[in-house]
């Protein structure tokens, strides 16, 4: 590939400032004269971010975790022409940490978010009401009124931490739903109009629950078809049908699994990134499946560190990130192979056939891992991400669309 159209990962400037001090009068000179200082958006926090969202259909990034008083963090920033402006920050947000949150089950017009917790409880918050009546001067009873009221929908989950929800349904076909996975080994779906779990998936009680470090929707092309995969710490993938409520597949990776997605889930299952720890990510094939080999997938090295997270480009599904422990920030194309389908050397049937991918860029922009990534919905190359050094930082990606 030629280097002059490989992406190019730039850091968000918001404004400059000019390097000396000069009197009021000499500002109706031209700024070329004289010497600027970009400042980037990188937001230092007073918080741990456990998780970073655009606000759909808006130029806000949403970003939560847990406080130092171990309650649960929110801060809201807007991206203007002239800096960035901090719209909403509450270290007292939940009671417990925020570990994980989703817009996917909510459509665009309401920009419900839903969240899990340190304490195994999942809710739903109207964020756009809080953000709108959001007031300092109120007392501390006051807030908690005011904090009840923009609360959707709450349940006690599961026992323990939720690591990883996913939402479906705002955007595509079929219901809204939420999945969640937690540290009781537990894969629960959720519909905001019942209070309770509509399909629990939990392991077998004479056996160790394995925590679950990671929920995905795919499938769900119609009224009808849904499907949720797992992954698990111990590297088991799982894959559930949740239309017949049957496990259509399962897998067995070398490495806890930190992150899963679908290209898109709102089609027919077509790829699938899986992360893990010890520097390996897999992608698999979704469309052929093999009564014992199951779906053929490519495994490759990236970052030299567990990989902690991977996100599709939703403009084009065929690019997808990978965010690693060493701070990097890798670019990745996919490539499928002449024939997606071929014959199994034993029994002649069907078997699917991987492609390869291509590293497209890396940078590394962290001294500390990342552990959250979002691409904005709305604009492309446009993502944000925060790491465990405390920042938020957002990116523009060029030249996507040579690729």
């Amino acid at each position: 590939m030629n280097s002059t159209d490989a992406p190019q990962m730039i850091e968000y400037v918001t404004k400059v400032s000019l390097t000396f001090a000069f009197p009021d009068h000499l500002f109706a000179l031209s700024s070329e004269i004289w010497k600027i200082r970009p400042r980037t958006f990188a937001q230092s926090l007073n918080f741990t971010p456990h998780d970073t969202k655009w606000l759909p259909g808006s130029a806000r990034v949403v970003c939560c975790g847990i406080s130092p008083g171990s309650t649960g963090a929110l801060n809201v920033y807007e991206l203007e022409r002239d800096g960035t402006k901090e719209i909403f920050t509450d270290l007292a947000f939940g009671s417990q940490g925020i570990k994980c949150s989703t817009f996917g089950a909510s459509r665009l017009i309401s920009r419900h978010l839903a969240m899990g917790d340190y304490g195994g409880s999942i809710s739903i918050c109207d964020l756009e009401r809080a953000i709108g009546s959001s007031r300092r001067d109120l007392s501390q009873d006051e807030m908690k009124n005011h904090k009840k009221e923009c609360e959707i929908f709450s349940s006690k989950g599961h026992d323990g931490i939720i690591n990883a929800i996913d939402g479906i349904g705002g955007t595509s076909v079929g219901p809204s739903e939420i999945a969640t996975g937690g540290k009781d080994g537990c894969v629960k779906v959720w519909d905001p109009r019942v209070d309770c779990a509509v399909v629990t998936l939990g392991p077998d009680k004479s056996s160790n629950a394995r925590d679950c470090w990671a929920v995905a929707f795919g499938n769900s092309y119609n009224n009808e078809e849904r499907s949720i995969l797992a992954g698990f710490d111990n590297g088991d993938i799982k894959l559930f049908d949740l239309r017949t409520n049957t496990m259509r597949w399962e897998a067995k990776c070398k490495n806890g699994v930190t992150s899963v997605q679908f290209d898109r889930p709102d089609i027919e299952m077509n790829k699938l990134v899986v992360c893990t720890l010890e520097s390996k990510f897999r992608c698999y094939d979704m469309r052929t499946q093999h009564p014992s080999d199951g779906f053929a997938c490519l495994s490759e090295r990236a970052h030299r560190s567990t990989v902690w997270i991977s996100k599709h480009l939703p403009q084009n599904r065929d690019l997808f990130m990978t965010g690693g422990g060493n701070g990097g920030f890798n670019i990745y194309k996919y490539h499928y192979p002449k024939s997606r389908v071929g014959k199994h050397r034993k029994d002649c049937m069907p078997v699917g056939v991987a492609g390869t991918v291509e590293l497209l860029n890396s940078r590394i922009v962290s001294t500390q891992p990342i552990i959250s990534f979002d691409w904005s919905p709305d604009r492309e190359g446009l993502c944000c991400m925060s790491s465990l050094d405390q920042t938020l930082k957002v990116f523009i990606v060029t030249r996507l669309e040579k690729h």
